[in-house]
């Protein structure tokens, strides 16, 4: 408990049920790795070492088939251990799975570093992070409503 009650943050998390499924070869289900993560660590289930080159991008399978609630997302993400000791790096960070996607999940990975990198079976490859998705309705329209900002794009804002 905090000695400020201005700091006090009262949540009920929302479980959310997730069914998946294991196919022979993975290495285990996703799992949380502590208490307050907020990404489930995801492992490599490759048979035999698989090197990605530098510059290189892998297709790393994990044997798991997701059943994600309709309204959600998974959301593929980094690991940054592997980014910071590695210069390893998921180039479309992150991933998204969609809803009705039911096929196998597979990490892509990048080697941004200049030596080879090997990923061996039951490496934590990545994290998936479960969030809510609005579907949305576009209005085609002549003009838009004016904002300060405006059409100012990156940098803008001067942070």
């Amino acid at each position: 408990m905090s000695d400020r009650p201005d700091l006090e943050v009262s949540v009920e998390a929302d479980l959310v049920s997730v069914r998946v499924s294991l196919e022979s070869h993975a290495f285990a289900a996703p799992a949380y790795q502590s208490e307050h993560a907020a990404g489930l660590d995801v492992f490599a289930a490759v048979s035999e070492p698989l090197t990605i080159g530098p510059g290189q991008v892998a297709a790393v399978p994990t044997g798991v088939r997701l059943e994600i609630p309709r309204g959600f997302e998974a959301q593929v993400r980094p690991r940054s251990g592997l980014a910071l000791k590695h210069r390893i790096g998921i180039p479309n960070a992150p991933g998204t799975i969609d809803a009705d996607y039911r096929g196998e999940v597979r990490i892509l990975l990048i080697n941004f570093g200049e030596e080879p990198y090997v990923v061996h079976r039951g490496d934590r490859v990545a994290q998936l992070v479960f969030a809510r998705v609005a579907r949305v309705s576009l209005t085609v329209a002549a003009a838009l409503n004016e904002t300060l900002r405006g059409d100012g794009g990156f940098g803008h804002s001067g942070r």
